[in-house]
This record gives structure tokens, C-alpha cells and sequence, in this order.
């Protein structure tokens, strides 16, 4: 392993742009896709660079441009990844939702088409899930995909479709057979947002922020060769994915553990609160501090206890709900935190007298209470972990 190590170092010494390293603010997030933006020169060499190397998916199958590490293996590239501070070269839901379900459940056309493009991030994927009328309840949807020959034709309406806007192709849920059971007839499905009939409305929050979308189809037209696994069993695959994308959210819950982040509250605190022989001078601000920093750690040293256990397998289990809670609850205490640290200045929405960190705490603040709806609630969180790790009856 000391010999892969040594070739890890001396390649990214080689390839990871200087412009790459350090903390990521939110405009230098890079998304990949057809219409991909980049906020520097750097970061396309970087994607460029690691998406060639298979690196963006270090352990997703080579023969699909994954880069075929073992766990130990990738366990090293993400250490001297994090000793150089570099960002990551994409933000993607194909790497972090689609890409697992469909290596488990795709066809071999279908691997080959979708995933080298993830890999590489030249796609930009969303997430066709809820609906108006089917939040918690998912399995309640009413979007209808009807067999018109080789195609189907899709006609319904999503909400809350992560930047759909933006998006080359979506992954969706559709229901394919309306007198079956609920979770027996819908099927999972991939098209492409520019197909006609297809259209976006952004939302506005309340944070005055828009990355979530109204998604309508009109009687677009998919072949129904784009259809993963089987024709009305894409619940299988949905609450698979799900399991995927509240991992994701816990990840929130172990970031706000990293020192990284304990040095910022704690630089934070002392330039609104003062400081006392180099400390916090407010004690019950130390106090507070202090325990998220333990609950983060704890929670950081769990995840990665979780992953080493499942390092023979690498679908997620129902346990991510218990993660998906705990992240989402941590996340939200890091933001009440800031805002006790803050006072009055955290009361600010627009105008003087007030700093653009402190503007955009308030905003974030705001919105980290969509971490217990996002991903499934809360609630739904709470029944699975009763049901599916507790084992408790109905």
C-alpha cells in the first residue's frame, strides 16, 4: 500500500491545479454538463484530470471509467486528497444517486452509455421524485408513463426537482401501471430535459434562493429502452437510491465536525463575543461549541465506522436513515449556533449595517430547515430506523 501511496502523491502533485486547493465557496462548486460552467481555468483541468483517472468514482468498475480501487485503496487517495485541502472536481447526483442503482440494476447498454459521461461529469443529472400531491408519501404518485409502441409517453408534473433547470437529464419515477398497488406500479425511468414537451418553473424560498424547480412533461415521448430494470418495479430501485441520497445528506453531520469548521465558529465567536486569555469570552458559547464539536466527531468516526463494515458491499443499508437524521440534525445546530454567536446581526435580511457573511448566515439558517423534509422527513426517517434497524412492530 506504501507503493500506491507514493503514486497517488506524486500524481496529484502532478495534476491537482493550484487554483483547486483550499476551502470551497459556493461559487467555485463545479457541475459538469452539457452547459458546464467553470469559475476558473484550473477547475475544468482538475475535472478534466481526475475524470480521465476514473478518480471522480475511485472505486466504480474501470471497465465503465470508474478508477477499480479497492476500499483500502480509495481510503488513501481520500487522505492525501484531504492533506492537500484539494476541492472536489464535481458536485454531481449522477455520481452520488444514479451511478450506484444503475451499476446494481442497469442494463450493460445502459452502463456503458451513462456512466463513463458521469464519471467524466459531461452530464448533469436531477431527480424526478416527488410530487404535488406525493411528499412522505411517495409511493403516491400520479405521473403516467403509457406504452405507445417503442416509447412511452409521459405526461405529470414533479416538484422540488433539485435544479432541473440546469440539468442535461433527469432520473425519474413514473407510474406505469395506475390499477396495481401503489408501490407495484411505478417504474424508473431516464430522459433527457431537452425532449420535447419537457419544461421548468424555479421556486423561490424563503432564503431568497431558487435551486429547487417545478417539472412538467407533456406528453413526452421516451424510448422504452431508457427504462432501468424492470417495467413496474422501480420502487425497488427508488428506495434503493433514496438509501444513496440520505447518505449524502448525512454527510452534512460529519463536515460541521471537521476542524476546519470548529476553527471557523470558534474565529467567529471571538470577533462578535471577545475573547479571554484566548478563549470565547462568553462561556455558554464555549459550552455550545464544545459539544457540537464532540457530537460532529463522534458522528464523523460512526460514519467511518459504518463504511468500514460495509467495505464489502457497497449498497447502503437502512441505517442511512439513521445517519440522514442525525446529519440533518447537526447541520441545523451549526446554524442555530452561528446565530446565537452572531446576536443582533444575524436579525439582517438587505442594506447597511451589515456584513455579507452575516446576510448569508441568515439565509443558510433558513434554510438548513429543509434538511428534515429533503431526502424524506424526518418523520419517514424515524418509522424506517423504528421498523427496519429497531425491528419494533407496527
Amino acid at each position: 500500500m506504501e507503493s500506491f501511496r507514493s503514486e497517488v502523491k506524486t500524481w496529484l502533485q502532478e495534476n491537482c491545479p493550484a487554483g483547486v486547493k483550499g476551502p470551497a465557496r459556493e461559487e467555485d462548486t463545479v457541475w459538469g454538463g452539457r452547459n458546464a460552467i467553470w469559475p476558473s481555468e484550473d477547475a475544468r483541468l482538475w475535472l478534466q484530470a481526475m475524470g480521465e483517472k476514473g478518480w471522480t468514482c475511485p472505486t466504480w468498475p474501470k471497465k465503465y471509467g470508474g478508477g477499480g480501487l479497492n476500499h483500502e485503496e480509495n481510503m488513501i487517495l481520500q487522505q492525501e486528497l484531504r492533506q492537500l485541502n484539494a476541492r472536489l472536481p464535481v458536485v454531481s447526483f449522477g455520481i452520488n444517486m444514479l451511478g450506484p442503482v444503475l451499476l446494481e440494476y442497469g442494463t450493460e447498454e445502459q452502463k456503458l452509455e451513462h456512466i463513463p459521461k458521469i464519471v467524466r461529469g459531461e452530464i448533469r443529472w436531477c431527480q424526478g421524485y416527488s410530487e404535488p400531491g406525493s411528499g412522505s408519501d411517495l409511493a403516491s404518485l400520479q405521473t403516467r408513463a403509457i406504452p405507445n409502441g417503442d416509447d412511452y409517453i409521459i405526461n405529470g408534473q414533479k416538484v422540488w426537482t433539485s435544479y432541473a433547470n440546469f440539468a442535461d437529464w433527469i432520473f425519474c419515477l413514473v407510474r406505469t401501471d395506475p390499477d396495481a398497488p401503489k408501490h407495484e406500479g411505478i417504474s424508473f425511468i431516464l430522459f433527457d430535459m431537452k425532449s420535447p414537451g419537457v419544461s421548468t418553473k424555479p421556486i423561490r424560498l424563503i432564503s431568497g434562493a431558487s435551486p429547487f424547480c417545478e417539472t412538467f412533461f407533456d406528453n413526452v415521448r421516451v424510448p422504452r429502452a431508457q427504462l432501468v430494470g424492470k417495467e413496474n418495479q422501480g420502487w425497488t430501485i427508488a428506495k434503493k437510491l433514496l438509501q444513496h441520497e440520505r447518505n449524502n445528506i448525512a454527510g452534512m453531520g460529519t463536515r460541521v465536525g471537521s476542524s476546519k469548521h470548529i476553527h471557523s465558529i470558534e474565529n467567529q465567536a471571538k470577533k462578535y463575543l471577545g475573547e479571554d486569555k484566548g478563549k470565547i469570552a462568553d462561556e455558554s458559547i464555549r459550552s455550545l461549541i464544545t459539544k457540537h464539536q464532540m457530537d460532529g466527531k463522534a458522528f464523523s468516526l460512526t460514519m467511518r465506522r459504518s463504511a468500514d463494515e460495509a467495505k464489502t458491499t457497497s449498497a447502503p443499508s437502512p441505517a442511512s436513515s439513521m445517519f440522514k437524521y442525525y446529519g440533518t440534525e447537526q447541520n441545523k445546530n451549526r446554524y442555530e449556533v452561528m446565530l446565537k454567536i452572531l446576536g443582533s446581526q444575524g436579525l439582517g435580511w438587505e442594506g447597511d449595517g451589515y456584513e455579507e457573511r452575516e446576510l448569508l448566515t441568515t439565509r443558510e439558517w433558513l434554510r438548513s430547515k429543509a434538511n428534515s423534509i429533503e431526502g424524506g422527513t424526518s418523520e419517514v426517517q424515524l418509522n424506517i430506523i423504528a421498523k427496519r434497524v429497531l425491528g419494533l412492530p407496527d
